[in-house]
């Protein structure tokens, strides 16, 4: 893979993000972004402890789903502060995934304020992410398709982004929005999946209080470096066949892919994944005749 960093400031204007990134769709990370925010003192893992107390939240790990059980199945359920007491205390890759605010922490909605930065928040659906230190998210892309602004915050993160043109390249499964499960994106192994070594894409490093600008449909693998939890702001595509490749994302594909997993269970998981490595190294071979 050919990485390099997303471009960082420490501020912008509205003006400026609209011309240099949101047209263009290049991401951006805005360091210390988040300490604009009049509460910004609260955005810690005490704080949150402090609020949520004993709610009940389902954990997630870094390994595949079970092809015998829905993508959505949690590893474990436990209460919100002494999940967020292990992970302080231990290496976990037990995560948190789409933890609504609105719906479970309403009072949070106060402490922050959407960015000036000419695009129209989605404000029903400000989102938490929690890992601990050992916790990472496979390679995919929101099935909404909008951009969104991610906020990070206790420790540090590491995020790749490919855009959509790289796709060829990632071992992309059909009827999802994920790679293949095997591709270890820290050490890729270029014998294994040789395309990988044509793609080319950004690599972030986030820390407490950091802003990033992911722009629509980007490709984005996270790992949380330290146990540490963010937060995203999204925005819906505005754009008619944006808007309808979301549509059949959601409504067609999304459910297709849910219809057959319950029916052909391990089956239909293993028959995605041979078809993207062969889909893949069609087009990496028409890829390096067209180079030729």
């Amino acid at each position: 893979m050919e990485l390099k960093p997303a471009d960082i400031v420490s501020s912008i204007t509205k003006e400026e993000f609209i011309k240099n990134y949101y047209k263009p769709q290049k991401p951006l990370l805005i360091k210390g972004f988040a300490r604009q925010w009049e509460a910004y003192e609260k955005w810690n893992f005490e704080y949150i402890k402090e609020k949520v107390r004993d709610q009940i939240v389902p954990l997630y790990d870094s390994k595949p789903a079970d092809a015998n059980k829905s993508t959505s199945a949690p590893v474990v359920k436990m209460k919100f502060n002494e999940y967020i007491n292990r992970i302080q205390s231990t290496p976990s890759d037990l995560r948190i995934f789409f933890y609504i605010i609105t719906d479970r922490l309403p009072e949070l909605l106060n402490n922050f304020t959407y960015p000036d930065l000419g695009m129209k928040f989605f404000k029903r659906l400000p989102t938490l992410f929690f890992g601990g230190s050992e916790a990472k998210v496979l390679m995919h892309y929101d099935v909404g398709l909008g951009d969104f602004m991610h906020m990070h915050f206790e420790g540090r993160k590491r995020i790749l982004l490919f855009d959509q043109k790289q796709s060829p390249f990632l071992y992309k499964v059909p009827f999802s929005v994920h790679t293949v499960y095997e591709v270890d994106y820290e050490n890729p192994d270029y014998e294994k999946f040789p395309a990988l070594k044509y793609a080319q894409g950004y690599e972030i490093f986030m820390e407490h209080g950091d802003a990033l600008y992911i722009p629509g449909a980007f490709w984005h693998f996270n790992r949380y470096l330290d146990a540490g939890f963010s937060m995203s702001l999204r925005v819906l595509p505005n754009k008619p066949l944006q808007f309808a490749n979301m549509l059949y994302h959601v409504f067609i594909m999304r459910y297709t892919d849910k219809v057959m997993r319950k029916l052909l269970k391990k089956k239909w998981v293993d028959f995605k994944q041979d078809w993207a490595y062969k889909k893949t190294h069609k087009k990496l071979k028409a890829h390096l005749k067209q180079s030729a």
